[in-house]
């Protein structure tokens, strides 16, 4: 029998992989049986809370001991930069190498890649009913951008090599955020008081939608309806705020809520200049799929495309919303099978 391979129904052959994406929040991990053409089916999946484990290691040991198959090859999207195989995650204390991790699974292709890049990946391989067209624009064969606010902020490429897509990740969620009007200008003031420095993640996250909110809390001094004031002691601020804000049941959040599609949609735009991706744009997170009646209200391709000298070039750009949650691990099953193959 060949490494990493189990038996099916029939008894023939199937060979495994294991992929996973790996958040501040959950660690989300699938294993996968790799068919003819790297068609992939889900054998088994499981969701992991990530702050309750000291490492990745702990986690993908505990995963593999509820199974009996042997694994060919892995790939994991982690939060965080990959060095030479080496993640120190942003949003955990954890120290993630794919050589301990290999030696965990008990398979030498172990692959580490930022969750962006697997986000990237896993795009391209989602069905029509798992994305939602906010423009068509024109389709090209050229470099993709993917953008997604969770946790943090993430944003990777996916460079277009003339054969086919590569994913190539990035840390521009990191970039200093810049105010397109008075108001944002004053929200960035406002941020200044809290942070040495203001970037994009600072308003384009969980956490930065609950910044925004407090700004035009305590510094806008804007009401705020009862109901949302005493969901928030108990609750999880951030989605308190974008559902009050979706529902309509408090104006203030309805205004925090659109700043912050306007601000997403504006940052979108920055890097679909800066990487020149004109064979389209990726919306991702959990946050989008939450705030879609947002996202569809045309504010966020307003401040897309207003970008002076080029907008008829953003108009062409087509952008989607992943509306699938596993999108990275899926990703990142992919990479796995073409690392088995090789």
């Amino acid at each position: 029998m060949l490494p990493g391979a189990v038996k099916n129904c029939e008894g023939c052959m199937v060979r495994c992989v294991l992929a996973g994406d790996v958040g501040g929040t959950n660690t989300n991990l699938g294993l996968y049986a790799v068919g003819p053409r790297r068609t992939l089916s889900l054998r088994r999946e499981r969701a992991y809370p990530s702050q309750h484990y000291g490492g990745l290691d702990e986690v993908v040991r505990e995963f593999l001991a509820a199974g009996s198959e042997r694994t060919a090859a892995a790939a994991f999207g982690i939060a965080g930069p990959v060095f030479e195989g080496v993640v120190v995650t942003t949003n955990l204390p954890w120290k993630v190498e794919a050589s301990q991790l290999a030696r965990v699974i008990g398979c030498d292709r172990v692959q580490l890649m930022n969750d962006l890049e697997t986000t990237a990946y896993g795009a391209l391989f989602l069905p029509p009913g798992d994305i939602h067209t906010l423009n068509h624009g024109t389709p090209r064969r050229g470099h993709c951008a993917v953008i997604a606010a969770g946790t943090g902020l993430g944003q990777a490429l996916l460079f277009w090599d003339g054969k086919r897509y590569r994913p190539s990740a990035s840390e521009g969620g990191h970039a200093d955020f810049a105010p397109r009007n008075d108001l944002q200008a004053a929200l960035f003031a406002f941020l200044q008081q809290h942070y040495p420095r203001v970037s994009y993640e600072h308003v384009l996250s969980g956490p930065g939608l609950y910044n925004i909110f407090r700004f035009f809390d305590e510094g806008l001094k804007r009401p705020v309806d009862a109901c949302v004031r005493e969901r928030l002691k108990t609750e999880d601020p951030s989605a308190v705020v974008g559902e009050a804000g979706v529902v309509g049941t408090c104006r203030t959040c309805g205004e925090v809520v659109n700043t912050f599609v306007s601000i997403y949609g504006a940052q979108a735009g920055n890097l679909a200049l800066t990487l020149m991706a004109v064979g389209g744009v990726f919306v991702g997170g959990g946050i989008v799929t939450r705030m879609l009646p947002k996202m569809t209200t045309g504010v966020f391709m307003e401040a897309f495309t207003a970008k002076e000298p080029f907008t008829d070039l953003m108009q062409e750009i087509p952008v989607r919303i992943i509306l699938n949650a596993n999108a990275s691990r899926l990703g990142a099953a992919h990479t796995a099978a073409e690392l088995m193959e090789e």
